[in-house]
């Protein structure tokens, strides 16, 4: 039987996802002719990975999004005949230009990727689009670069992520060496096409405790994925993933030495968030979207016809001491409805709660709860701030932030269908999956004990049908 997609309480209602189907990263996201556009990785034959697309989804203010037809698709006997790996989008002399990997079976002996089912050489292909929407897109026939560096073990070589510095682009490509750890390669052009390689633009060590793992150098942190570098306010951040997990730095470029030396550097999200991709929207403010992926049984997603969505989109940012900052989209605001004011239901998972307090005028323990409203009341997550010793815990475990008697705290929780955004401040996010069984979404109580400055809403969705309508 296929399931109605448009009545799956489970799926997201404000949060972008294709209309039916796997998807997984974010990919060359671009303001073009007044439009965002969203690309990402998209199976069409089923919720489950494989046979990697392109899908294509299009905006006025990266919060609406309707669908438009898949954008790359793999080519028979090319370079990408397995796949249209992860890659970027750029403007280069006026016309949209992705940069993506794209795999294609080969003996183990020539494969950059083998994972135990899969034995792929992966090369970096370039496609280009000359129309308004973005829809036709038209691939060079041969890779780019058609090989990693000779020489290195290297343990991955995809992601490819340009940038521009003076009169030359430059190019960080994920990659990593066996038994050392992941690193990110630096190639640089004139055209965008004759690709020279440089050397890496940084290296990792391998995380203590960690063993080589020959199947999936990912999961032991000997490679670095989905890698994006960019300046902000004076210095330069990279973002990478490995071992399940988002990394940021925030540092130096040495352009003498076209080297990158980090200053500060923390996790990205502590939750269930991957292999993100920024870009500038109009007014040039740095954009973060990120995969959320399931966090249930491959046989559930599967059979329910969907899997992954979109994360909100998050302004990124610098304090004052390089630490990086966001906060979500200010436009994300304008689904906002029904101001409560006070504790009250999230009526079918579909709404925002914000709380406010400042840490110095509350000596006592508090905290914020969201709670299933169903008969079971099961407890989704709990942020609890512990006067002594001046710290706040979520779900039990200390959130890592500093100084925060001196601090007044804001916590804002965005429910979605089966997803939770959760901010503390600036400085912390967490992107949680949760289920519940039947044919409609439980109400979501929020709840105070202590102090509390709470108001909640409801968010109105952006589509009718769970944004299940067809490609137009």
């Amino acid at each position: 039987m296929t399931p109605d997609l448009a009545t799956d309480p489970r799926r997201p209602q404000y949060h972008l996802l294709p209309a039916a189907n796997w998807m997984n990263d974010p990919n060359g996201p671009i303001y073009w002719k007044g439009q965002y556009h969203m690309f990402f990785q998209y199976n069409p034959n089923g919720a489950y990975w494989g046979d990697m697309h392109w899908d294509h989804a299009v905006s006025p203010d990266m919060v609406h999004w309707r669908h438009l037809p898949v954008a790359l698709s793999p080519t028979p006997g090319g370079p990408d005949q397995d796949g249209c790996f992860s890659g970027s989008a750029v403007v280069d002399n006026g016309v949209p230009t992705f940069i993506y990997t794209g795999v294609a079976s080969v003996s183990k002996e020539q494969a950059t990727l083998s994972d135990g089912h899969h034995d792929f050489r992966e090369t970096q292909c370039i496609a280009t689009c000359d129309q308004p929407l973005l829809t036709t897109w038209k691939k060079d026939p041969a890779p780019v670069i058609a090989a990693p560096p000779p020489g290195l073990a290297i343990t991955g070589f995809r992601d490819p992520c340009p940038w521009r510095l003076g009169g030359w682009w430059y190019l960080n490509i994920g990659s990593g060496l066996r038994g050392k750890g992941g690193m990110i390669l630096l190639y640089r052009s004139r055209d965008f096409r004759h690709w020279e390689y440089m050397h890496p633009l940084v290296e990792g060590t391998m995380p203590a405790g960690s063993a080589t793992n020959a199947t999936d150098p990912v999961a032991s942190g000997e490679m670095w994925e989905c890698p994006d570098f960019f300046a902000l306010r004076g210095k330069y951040v990279l973002i990478y993933s490995t071992q399940g997990k988002v990394f940021w730095q925030s540092g130096t470029l040495d352009t003498a030495s076209m080297r990158f030396h980090a200053d500060q550097s923390g996790l990205l999200d502590h939750g269930t968030f991957y292999a993100p991709k920024t870009q500038l929207d109009k007014d040039g403010n740095r954009i973060l979207w990120g995969w959320i992926p399931e966090t249930r049984p491959l046989e559930e997603y599967r059979a329910s016809g969907w899997a992954g969505l979109m994360s909100l989109p998050r302004v990124l940012d610098l304090d004052s001491t390089g630490k990086l900052t966001m906060r979500v989209l200010p436009a994300v605001e304008n689904l906002l409805e029904g101001d409560q004011s006070k504790a009250g239901m999230i009526r079918g998972c579909c709404g925002r709660a914000l709380w406010r307090a400042k840490l110095s005028a509350e000596p006592a323990a508090f905290s914020l709860e969201l709670q299933d409203g169903s008969p079971a009341g099961k407890e989704l997550t709990r942020v609890e701030w512990r006067p002594e010793p001046g710290k706040l815990f979520l779900d039990g475990e200390e959130i890592p932030l500093d100084g925060l008697k001196d601090k007044t705290l804001e916590l804002s929780a965005y429910i979605d269908g089966s997803v939770i955004e959760l901010f503390v401040n600036t400085e912390f996010a967490r992107t949680r999956r949760f289920y519940y069984p039947g044919s409609s979404a439980p109400d979501i109580h929020v709840g105070t004990s202590g102090a509390s400055d709470l108001k909640v809403w409801q968010m109105k969705p952006i589509s009718p049908d769970r944004l299940t309508g067809k490609s137009s």
